[in-house]
């Protein structure tokens, strides 16, 4: 993965400007991340930049610490333009010239600016979370028998950290350890857990955590048309 093809970078005095083309946005999500949510299409009316392409050009810029804590608290759409600071530190708030918060990133540990190992673990990180749908959350949803709005789903990147032993590795891979669904009325919140595998050895490990709205009671049939209309849109995208 090139993470370079798909932000763009802005290098001023005391800081640097990032910002997404929606193309580049709607093709990382795609040809990346296998992420076929409508809400990151170049012309939905909503569009927004995945969150793994803000945590992907987050390590690009700053490496990677041995324990990352990464919280998401606004939409970041194609005319924002985020303020990189030139220095890394421990505690880093991304936001616009007005202020607007967008990500917080708090960090500790041993760093390395490995390209070669920050590009993998980018990579196989937001392979892995492109997963989310359908092949995690159906299951639980069907578990606590709830689903999200098929005609408006709403999944909302909350929060997602890393802990590593090593800094370094080969032929990784993400399993996941644990999942669950824990709701609240019309909401709820997913939790994923996975083990950060070198060579099948696990050198870390983490977890993702996600927010649903509009959440309904379980039915089988609405669900499937959801589920076939998003697998029509990865087969009609990879077959164009």
């Amino acid at each position: 993965m090139n993470i370079a093809n798909y932000y763009n970078i802005d290098s001023g005095i005391n800081a640097r400007q990032v910002s997404f083309t929606r193309n580049q946005a709607s093709s990382f999500a795609k040809r990346v991340a296998g992420d076929f949510n409508p809400i990151h299409d170049e012309d939905h009316r909503r569009f927004c930049v995945p969150g793994d392409l803000l945590f992907s050009v987050f390590l690009a810029q700053y490496g990677i610490n041995q324990e990352m804590k990464f919280e998401f608290s606004g939409m970041v759409v194609d005319t924002t333009q985020l303020i990189f600071p030139l220095q890394a530190a421990d505690s880093i708030s991304l936001q616009d010239a007005n202020e607007k918060n967008y990500m917080d990133v708090v960090v500790s540990g041993e760093n390395t600016r490995d390209a070669g190992f920050i590009s993998m673990l980018s990579e196989k990180y937001v392979q892995f979370s492109g997963k989310t749908f359908p092949h995690i959350l159906v299951p639980l949803m069907e578990q606590e028998n709830v689903m999200i709005n098929p005609s408006r789903p709403l999944v909302i990147y909350k929060n997602m950290e890393i802990y590593l032993d090593k800094l370094s590795g080969n032929n990784l891979e993400l399993e996941l350890k644990n999942s669950s669904l824990k709701k609240n009325g019309k909401k709820g919140e997913v939790r994923l857990e996975f083990s950060i595998l070198s060579d099948g050895k696990e050198i870390g490990h983490g977890a993702k955590n996600l927010l649903l709205s509009g959440l309904r009671e379980y039915d089988l049939s609405q669900l499937n048309d959801v589920i076939t209309s998003y697998a029509q849109r990865k087969s009609d995208f990879l077959n164009s």
